[in-house]
């Protein structure tokens, strides 16, 4: 028997600036934006990876880690998820020329 893992579904405590953030992440990672996003990373020396950076250097906008910031823990929790699976989905050609952004070194 085997049993499928399912994530439960969270209420947003701060739909505004949840929406914000998330459209925030999902306009970077558009597929007119991806390619520019990956560059300024690049030229900032960012890794992709760390969240927290990204936010903190303005990448996603200049108004976007005060928005994050004034979500609760769960709503933050839940953004860093949508973050790191949006950059899982970026072309793998994409993914092959930013190697360094992806690398885990």
């Amino acid at each position: 028997m085997s049993t499928l893992k399912e994530q439960p579904i969270l209420p947003i405590a701060d739909p505004v600036a949840f929406g914000a953030v998330k459209t925030a992440i999902e306009t970077s990672f558009s597929s007119g934006n991806v390619r520019e996003f990956l560059r300024s990373l690049e030229r900032r020396n960012v890794r992709i990876r760390e969240f927290e950076d990204v936010l903190s250097k303005g990448l996603l906008g200049p108004k976007t880690e005060a928005e994050y910031k004034q979500l609760p823990d769960g709503d933050q929790g839940q953004i860093r998820e949508f973050y790191l699976a949006s950059l899982e989905k970026v072309a793998p050609e994409l993914r092959q020329q930013f190697f360094r952004l992806y690398a885990y070194y």
